[in-house]
């Protein structure tokens, strides 16, 4: 290290033209780096989606997801758990994997079973779809597009195959089918007692479809020397020529299919219904994917959006909701302007200390280039700016001060002492490079721990120590190196010591001098403290310690939150009614709802209003909708509020209180809304899921409902429910086998005809429309209309029939209908069922909550029924508890690594020992801080926690270094002591200082997603305080202790003026 400072004085200009290239190449790193909120999360999850149209839950469950789902476990490599969600006519299957796992091998694994299993599965099924998403996969946008004059079909038309096809181009974007609007497809409206008049039934006019429009090629014809392609109308150019198809002949009459059916340019019946601001519309919502920028993606999208305007119709809208970017950029910013105003800060800070401007130019000179130095090294280790990257540098910026203002400090004194200038910095260069050094390796190495954190928090908290681990050992480089070249060109030899100050008007000197003469005051005040704690050492130990530990029992009372929660200034709310009200009757409803919004929150702090009902036309927008839709009852009502609204909390305080009142039959609940909490709840409706996992599903409701009634009654608990439901209306249609074999009829002629008039004919016989202008196939769906069946007997007079039936017959002479309830939904997990209550955390922490739910389910587990396998507490609660764990075993491996440093260092086990016992009281004051701002125990305040301790722990081996220097001067402890304490309080007060400035405006938790680093601040803050403090009484007084036997008994000494400030 001595040779970087000696080559730094004979080839200045190696390390200028050093400063020049990471001036370069830093700024060129932060603008190519991918900006977002978060590090990318990458926990593999693949998820496959299966459809089969109108089957229902409960047979979605058996017939085809329990089967896929125990082929994947015997050809598939590292899964971590499955779970499984059947709707009607989707299923959805989510596997998770191990970390690390080789995604591309398991797509592999997961495509190959899932082609094996299709033999197995219900005729006609098709392959499923296969997508793979992980944490971050969260809507950032959200294109609403309407149309005056045009049908809803038509604009969904230009959703789906001209605005949407553009937009996948932009790379990171994953953008599901279009949401609300209806889709289009050919529909044949067949009507029931036309069909009854000529003997025909469902099934036969689709087969006559399926045998009248093919989409066969014939082939070719050679005729002399060309060869000619045969085109055969085998499938009509022109969908109204469908309707001329012939059907059926009798006696020389031949029925056409415009003569039981019309053929019209239609949509299947409606299940998804969008509204943006009361208006019907069609939402396309982006979700970000992969480990591209949000910022890059909405910019990519908005180029291209505007590029498509032109070609749009004039009557199309396209309106652009729910920007994510904004809340990114300005959480972002916010992170870099409270690393400025830290480095302004302190720089001033440090020219009041020293009252030099050079010796302060130097110090600020260092800060931007450590910190253009770190990101340069993050972008190469592949990693994004981000919240956490951002905050870890602006966590640096007041360690960053403590290498340049110890080494300017030294250099200073040295020239006090009347050397030249390079004897002095090669002389206080050899002084502190030690001390320097292991003061870095104890901030680096109490990061160690972060890399065994797993899950989530692995992810977003290895990116903040890499960043302050960089920025660190930038600083340290850069102390030995550019430091040293500029104090050789800008300092100047000190006249003697001790002559006196010239005489100056200047107001900033007169008050730099003034502060100097106070700050001596002052620590003649402290040396007499010192010494009245020496003289009294036992009952000044014994004060103190009971202090910390006293404090230890405010920690219960501070409650564990994973994040603390980030006022966005959206509400993102899920409303469901009565299971199986239909989507008209729901929409309906909405409106109403969306008025008594209005009413509670001030019309004009609302900018927008978007409400998403029903179940959207995909299998897709299913797997990635995280707010816990199951039918056409379910709907989520997005609020974006202006930017000057009143606090956020408060109005969904009110609408908790207000809506259940107002609308009985409704159940609410409100959804992590910004896009922080949507990347931790990781696909969670809520926070809080317990899981009831069973071999019995009634049993498991039964249980499911006893918890239900005991967690409602927790203090803090909200939007507490149950999210499966048995109690979905369906009509049993039971068939008489005997009776219908009486008349010629199978279980086969009945299901095809019933089939092809409820649920459409695109299941069983599938057949297309191309369009010749523009190249778009439609499916052509035959369909019994839904208002031509609006009662039982209009069910029970279906024409049924069959080429061995005698006569037409009609259901009701074959089969009886009685009402029954079924599943809405079916969900397992690791095959097992599961029913699961979901709950909200509002006016206490999730971790107090948790701790009673827990109570509750172990005082219900010792009466469940055998049926019910286990209950698990998951969502939010799980991954803060593994983070939780993971952090107090870092903090506590911190601890032990420091100490272990130091014995390496100090070669001594009492040294180490007393150097370590400034940090309870670091921990008190961070208990303190924590308790005096409100702020609770979180996943931020942790890791300041854990910064803490590095920061801790170099102060005190400034101070116990130089008192074992004295120690062997003088041979008596006391006095060593106190002179260490005496010597050394400027520069513990600086670095302390620098610290507790530089994380001042994070603490302070300002602008957008400022509350998410605030309790880090308030932790280094609270914890620096009172280290401080230890260091500079409680650490020399223990130092005294430690080494009273050390050789003779020596007077204390007063401190003698003129020793070096720093070591």
């Amino acid at each position: 290290m001595l040779a970087l400072v000696r080559v730094a004085l004979k080839r200045p200009y190696t390390f200028v033209v050093l400063a020049l290239l990471i001036l370069i190449v830093g700024p060129l790193s932060a603008l190519r780096t991918p900006t977002d909120i978060f590090p990318e999360i990458r926990i593999p999850v693949i998820a496959v989606v299966w459809s089969y149209t109108g089957l229902p839950p409960d047979q979605m469950s058996g017939r085809v997801m329990l089967n896929f789902q125990r082929a994947l476990t015997t050809t598939v490599n590292d899964i971590e758990h499955i779970e499984g969600t059947s709707y009607t006519g989707i299923g959805i299957v989510k596997i998770f994997f191990q970390p690390g796992t080789d995604i591309n091998t398991a797509n592999a694994q997961v495509t190959a079973i899932s082609q094996t299993v299709l033999k197995q599965m219900p005729p006609n099924i098709t392959p499923p779809l296969i997508l793979n998403y992980s944490a971050a996969t969260v809507p950032i946008i959200q294109i609403a597009l309407s149309g005056k004059g045009m049908s809803e079909q038509a604009v969904f038309d230009l959703a789906i195959n001209t605005v949407r096809v553009p937009l996948v181009t932009v790379p990171g974007a994953a953008i599901p089918f279009p949401f609300g609007g209806k889709f289009r497809q050919i529909q044949i409206d067949l009507d029931p007692a036309a069909m009854q008049a000529r003997g025909l039934s469902a099934n036969d006019v689709a087969s006559a479809l399926a045998a009248q429009n093919l989409l066969t090629p014939v082939g070719t014809q050679k005729i002399g020397s060309y060869e000619y392609a045969i085109q055969l109308n085998n499938a009509p150019t022109d969908f109204k020529a469908l309707a001329d198809l012939p059907v059926f002949s009798a006696n020389g009459a031949m029925v056409y299919l415009r003569d039981v059916a019309q053929v019209r340019d239609g949509f299947p019946p409606q299940a998804n219904i969008v509204h943006v601001d009361g208006g019907r519309s069609v939402l396309l919502q982006v979700l970000k994917n992969g480990s591209a920028s949000t910022l890059a993606i909405i910019d990519g999208l908005k180029a291209k959006v505007e590029e498509m305007r032109k070609g749009l119709p004039g009557n199309v809208e396209i309106a652009l909701l729910g920007d994510q970017s904004l809340f990114v950029k300005g959480a972002i910013s916010g992170v870099a302007v409270e690393a400025v105003i830290a480095a302004v800060l302190t720089s001033l800070m440090i020219l009041l200390f020293l009252g030099s401007w050079r010796s302060t130019v130097i110090i600020a000179t260092s800060i931007p280039l450590a910190i253009l130095g770190s990101i340069a090294l993050l972008a190469l280790a592949g990693e994004t700016l981000n919240i956490m990257t951002l905050g870890g540098l602006a966590l640096a910026v007041g360690i960053l001060v403590d290498d340049a203002t110890v080494t300017i400090e030294n250099i200073n004194w040295h020239l006090e002492q009347g050397k030249d200038v390079e004897t002095a910095i090669m002389d206080g260069a050899r002084q502190i490079v030690t001390p320097a050094f292991v003061s870095l390796l104890c901030i680096c190495i109490v990061f160690v721990p972060m890399f065994f954190l797993e899950g989530v928090a692995r992810f977003l908290f290895v990116p903040m120590a890499l960043a302050v681990m960089f920025a660190m050992t930038c600083s340290f480089i850069l102390s030995r190196t550019l430091v040293p070249t500029m104090a050789n060109y800008l300092l100047k030899p000190h006249d003697a010591h001790g002559t006196e100050k010239p005489a100056t008007r200047n107001p900033l000197i007169l008050f730099q001098r003034g502060f100097e003469a106070r700050f001596e005051r002052f620590r003649a005040v402290y040396h007499d403290l010192l010494e009245a704690a020496l003289r009294h050492r036992t009952p000044f130990v014994c004060a103190f310690m009971a202090f910390v530990l006293a404090s230890f029992l405010l920690a219960p009372m501070l409650g564990r939150n994973f994040f603390p929660a980030v006022d966005s200034g959206q509400i993102l709310m899920h409303a469901r009614g009565p299971i199986g009200t239909r989507v008209e009757e729901a929409a309906n409803d909405f409106v109403a709802i969306q008025k008594a919004i209005r009413r509670i929150i001030p019309p004009q702090e609302i900018q927008t209003m978007v409400d998403n009902i029903g179940v959207p036309v995909s299998g897709i927008n299913m797997t990635y909708n995280n707010t816990g839709t199951i039918g056409p009852q379910d709907g989520d009502i997005q609020i974006k509020l202006t930017e000057n609204h009143g606090p956020t909390a408060d109005y969904v305080r009110e609408l908790r209180r207000q809506l259940p009142e107002l609308f009985p039959g409704y159940t609410f609940s409100f959804l992590p809304a910004d896009i922080i909490s949507q990347i931790l709840n990781f696909g969670a409706p809520s926070p809080i899921d317990v899981q009831v996992r069973t071999s019995d599903l009634a049993v498991g409701f039964d249980y499911a409902n006893m918890l239900l009634a005991r967690i409602r009654k927790v203090p803090g608990v909200v939007d507490a429910r149950i999210q499966q439901s048995r109690s979905s209306p369906i009509f049993a249609v039971d068939i008489d086998r005997t009776r219908a074999q009486y008349v010629g009829l199978t279980t086969r002629d009945v299901t095809n005809s019933l089939v092809v008039n409820l649920a459409g004919s695109s299941q069983v016989a599938p057949t297309y429309w191309l369009n010749p202008v523009t190249g778009i196939s439609y499916s052509i769906v035959m369909q019994t209309p839904q208002y031509r069946l609006d009662s039982l007997s209009a069910l029970s007079n279906l024409p049924i029939a069959a080429p061995a039936a005698s006569s037409l017959q009609v259901l009701g002479g074959i089969a009886d209908v009685r009402r029954d309830t079924a599943n809405a939904v079916v969900s397992q997990y690791d095959l097992q069922s599961m029913v699961q209550v979901f709950a909200g955390v509002q006016g206490r922490d999730l971790g107090s909550v948790a701790t009673d739910i827990r109570a509750i389910i172990a005082d219900l587990a010792k009466d469940a029924p055998p049926q019910i396998r286990a209950v698990k507490l998951q969502g939010q609660v799980k991954t803060m508890e593994s983070a939780f764990s993971g952090l107090l075993f870092g903090l506590l491996g911190a601890i032990v690594l420091i100490y272990l440093l130091i014995v390496v260092n100090f070669q001594s086990w009492s040294d180490p020992f007393v150097i370590i016992t400034a940090l309870p009281a670091a921990l008190a004051g961070i208990v303190w801080m924590l308790f005096a701002t409100h702020t609770t125990l979180s996943v931020p305040a942790l890791t300041g926690a854990i910064m803490c301790m590095g920061v801790a722990t170099a102060n005190s081996v400034l101070v116990i270094s130089f008192a074992r220097e004295r120690l062997a001067e003088l041979g008596d402890a006391t006095a060593a002591a106190l002179e260490a304490g005496y010597v050394r309080f400027r520069p513990v007060l600086m670095t302390a200082l620098a610290m507790i400035i530089g994380m001042a405006p994070m603490a302070l938790g300002l602008g957008e997603g400022g509350e998410q680093n605030a309790p880090l601040g308030r932790a280094v803050i609270g914890g620096l305080i009172f280290a401080t403090i230890a260091t500079l009484v409680f650490v020399p007084v223990v130092f005294s202790i430690v080494h009273r036997h050390h050789g003779k008994v020596a007077k204390a000494a007063d401190a003698v003026p003129g020793v070096p400030h720093a070591v």
